[in-house]
């Protein structure tokens, strides 16, 4: 329990944070998923792999995950790619 009006403040400022992140890691979470069925299912045309590229871009410059991370899902999603347009 914050004791002073500072301490409640930045409790509610983190409360907000929260649900903002959480928010936008949900976000990203459901892009990868679409791109990855997409993958997988051999439907992945450029809009989709953009899409996901663009959420995954979002995300580290919000800050929600950090840039080697955000390279890394891009990089793993386009090597599935290219992966599933060789069969």
């Amino acid at each position: 329990m914050a004791n002073t009006r500072s301490a409640e403040k930045q409790q509610r400022q983190a409360e907000k944070a929260n649900a903002r992140n959480r928010a936008g890691k949900s976000r990203l979470r459901s892009a990868l998923k679409k791109a990855r069925a997409g993958v997988d299912t051999g439907s992945a045309d450029a809009s989709v792999l953009s899409t996901g590229f663009s959420e995954i871009d979002k995300a580290a410059k919000r800050g929600i995950i950090k840039g080697n991370t955000a390279d890394r899902y891009k990089s793993r999603l386009a090597a599935a790619s290219k992966r599933a347009s060789a069969k």
